[in-house]
């Protein structure tokens, strides 16, 4: 449940462009094993981008988990470009990218 709303909350971040121009998709592979295995990337003509991919670990067990890594970019309102790398596991979603502040 906690991977869908964040996966929600990034796909639509990742989405939004101010109004104007509509981006383009100018790239989308995905691909899915079937087993909870998954990776897709995309990226469009606004520069926003991101890649991620995942896949079940001790599956059928009490502690199934989903491991997912990742990251997308773009340009922010400043014009500068933004880059996130991301694990998500059973730790929680953990984020990295120079302009997000480290405990």
């Amino acid at each position: 449940m906690k991977f869908a709303i964040v996966f929600v909350a990034l796909f639509a971040f990742a989405l939004a462009a101010p109004l104007g121009e509509e981006a383009q998709i100018v790239r989308y592979d995905s691909d899915n094993d079937g087993l909870g295995g998954y990776s897709f990337n995309f990226e469009t003509s606004d520069g926003v981008a991101r890649q991620e991919q995942g896949h079940v670990e001790n599956a059928g067990t009490d502690y199934e988990t989903l491991k997912v890594s990742g990251s997308f970019q773009y340009y922010g309102d400043d014009g500068q470009l933004y880059q996130v790398q991301y694990i998500a596991d059973e730790n929680g979603f953990q984020p990295q990218g120079a302009h997000l502040p480290v405990a």
